[in-house]
């Protein structure tokens, strides 16, 4: 759950309820982040889905379907502590999306989601209370099948 105090105003679009394809998915969200009330706008797409999240402090969000386990993409995205982590977690496919997810949506927010390694950048999911210093995160309520994260600089008010 987002804590209410300055949270990000998400909004999840189902590209089926347009009749629209991919390319119509992605416009459509554009088009919705050109519309957001305030000046940070994040988008992710995996269609049928796509996310806009928005908010006076930099946020980044993202949205994936929840894949195989793969052993070699898992090495390349945890941190060791997340390594250690990960059995303890059933099923693999869920986690292991999950804390991918978390960390592109904290990448995104950071400015530069090419510019981080996965395995330096520890995930939003341990964060105790969804909170590191001024950076927050959450889960987002996701259709069946996927995950979404959304992660925001909380600036002094």
């Amino acid at each position: 759950m987002i804590p209410a105090v300055s949270a990000p105003e998400v909004r999840v679009l189902d590209a089926r309820s347009m009749g629209l394809g991919e390319r119509g998915l992605r416009d459509w969200a554009r088009s919705e982040s050109s519309r957001a009330p305030a000046p940070h706008v994040a988008r992710s797409y995996r269609y049928p889905y796509a996310i806009v999240a928005s908010h006076s402090d930099p946020v980044g969000v993202d949205i994936e379907r929840v894949q195989p386990f793969d052993n070699e993409l898992a090495q390349s995205i945890c941190t060791p502590a997340e390594t250690l982590e990960a059995p303890r977690y059933e099923p693999l496919e869920a986690f292991f999306t999950s804390l991918w997810c978390s960390k592109e949506a904290l990448a995104k927010a950071l400015g530069d989601a090419l510019r981080y390694d996965p395995r330096r950048l520890q995930s939003p999911r341990s964060w105790a209370d969804g909170r590191s210093g001024p950076w927050r995160a959450a889960e987002l309520p996701a259709p069946p099948g996927h995950v979404a994260w959304v992660c925001w600089r909380q600036g002094e008010r």
